[in-house]
């Protein structure tokens, strides 16, 4: 059964919401694409409107800004150290936004989203 983005059909109090209707495309979700360390692998993804989106499956680099020389690094990713969204995330290298990254220039806290935007970009911490 595909995923919508629909209201649950069951209420806070367990009791059931009757539906007037049933699924349409345009709520249909996509299946989650969570970022891995590995080689730097791409999809391009339709989305509504007919504009499209790259989403980023796995990475090996990432655009690091490093604050006290205002300069940018690309810089090779080595593992996950942090990550507010799911601490489970850690221990299989998964990336998201507020994720902290250990770089070659050194710890890091992603600032972009790399499943939306199909790259990686990081400020040294």
């Amino acid at each position: 059964m595909a995923k919508s983005s629909w209201r649950s059909s069951r209420k806070v109090s367990g009791g059931r919401y009757r539906p007037l209707r049933g699924k349409r495309l345009m709520e249909k979700q996509n299946n989650s694409r969570l970022t891995t360390v590995g080689k730097t692998k791409r999809i391009v993804v339709r989305i509504r409107g007919g504009t499209t989106k790259q989403a980023l499956l796995t990475a090996d680099f990432a655009n690091v800004y490093d604050q006290k020389e205002n300069k940018h690094v690309k810089s090779k990713i080595k593992s996950v150290v942090e990550c507010p969204a799911n601490r489970n995330y850690i221990r299989r290298n998964i990336m998201t936004k507020g994720t902290v990254i250990d770089t070659e220039a050194g710890k890091a806290r992603i600032t972009s989203r790399p499943g939306q935007n199909g790259s990686i970009e990081a400020v040294l911490l």
